[in-house]
């Protein structure tokens, strides 16, 4: 179904409503869901109890445009959690409250090699490697609650909902879920307070970790995040400026080299585009200054990443050139004609 600009709105957000013809863009995202929407590798995540009750059937894709044109299929409306999606969005906050250089104190900017939950430091600094794993998320948290203390998760969900352009919620079971059986990053919390990386209010900063995961987003709720990002940090739909452009170039950047968990390099090397997972089956893309790109499919690969949603990376930025390294910088040149 084609979608043009209209002043209609769901939740606060701008939608594309029916006309006359497909648009390109609509076209093409059609076509992958139709191609992938069989595809039965991964495994829905069940190491979080709550988030094993996915439906792996579950399948959305969207695109948001840096002014705001909204392209959707699927399962846009699902409601899912942010899970690791939100850990480049609090290192932006981060960045914006504390400072680089107080920040790149507790947490490096190298990518780690190892999975999303290892239970490794750097050597030389005790430091997590990176703010995508979740030594580096879980001291980012610390960070900002040692700043905001019990008014941290009220800054994180205002500055998440201006993101996505509506005011977002938790999911209360799956945090409970999280904090019931979430031994491992109980653990990283206590190694990380060991080694003076995190405050002494360790398990407090370690409840908002989980709570920030929690949050409760779409597939066109993520889209939206994405294209303010690509929009210099301003909401390309509400206008509100929510990132500063000078944190939006660093929260990219890590989402370049770190955000798929071990399979950052070979993302890089394929897709060639910033983005982030999470367990919970979401996938944000961002090309600078473009566009926002979301898909959600819980099933996951043997690295924690949508299977499906790697595979409709890959085909979008294939099909439109999108690589940051595409020689002959078929993106921008096909975006300018098709936008």
């Amino acid at each position: 179904m084609a979608r043009e600009w209209s002043d209609s709105s769901h939740d606060g957000v701008a939608l594309m409503t029916d006309a006359g013809g497909k648009h390109e863009l609509q076209r093409l995202i059609d076509e992958m869901y139709d191609q992938f929407r069989d595809l039965n590798d991964g495994q829905v995540a069940t190491y979080i109890p709550e988030l094993a009750k996915a439906n792996p059937k579950d399948f959305g894709i969207c695109i948001v445009t840096e002014d705001g044109r909204i392209f959707e299929v699927g399962d846009c409306d699902r409601p899912f959690t942010m899970q690791s999606v939100s850990k480049p969005f609090t290192f932006g906050m981060a960045l914006e409250e504390l400072g680089h250089q107080e920040v790149y104190k507790y947490v490096g900017v190298e990518p780690s090699g190892d999975a999303f939950n290892s239970i490794t430091l750097q050597d030389n600094t005790n430091r997590p490697f990176n703010p995508m794993i979740n030594t580096g998320a879980i001291t980012v948290s610390a960070l900002l609650h040692a700043r905001h203390g019990d008014k941290a998760l009220d800054f994180m969900l205002s500055r998440l909902s201006a993101a996505a352009g509506r005011q977002l919620t938790i999911d209360e079971d799956v945090y409970q879920s999280e904090n019931r059986t979430g031994h491992r990053n109980r653990a990283i919390a206590h190694l990380l307070l060991n080694f003076g990386v995190v405050h002494d209010e360790a398990e407090a900063a370690l409840d908002l970790y989980f709570r920030q995961c929690a949050i409760l987003v779409t597939c066109r709720d993520l889209a939206m995040m994405g294209a303010t990002l690509a929009n210099m940090g301003r909401n390309p739909v509400t206008g509100e400026p929510v990132f500063e452009i000078g944190c939006v170039k660093d929260m990219l950047s890590i989402m370049f080299t770190c955000g798929m968990y071990d399979y950052s390099g070979q993302w890089a090397y394929r897709v060639g585009v910033p983005a982030k997972s999470g367990v919970s089956g979401g996938v944000m893309a961002v090309v600078n200054r473009q566009l926002g790109i979301a898909t959600y499919s819980p099933p996951l690969d043997a690295r924690g990443n949508s299977a499906r949603g790697i595979e409709v990376c890959s085909g979008l930025a294939a099909r439109l050139g999108l690589h940051v390294f595409d020689c002959l910088n078929a993106g921008s040149s096909y975006l300018k004609v098709v936008l």
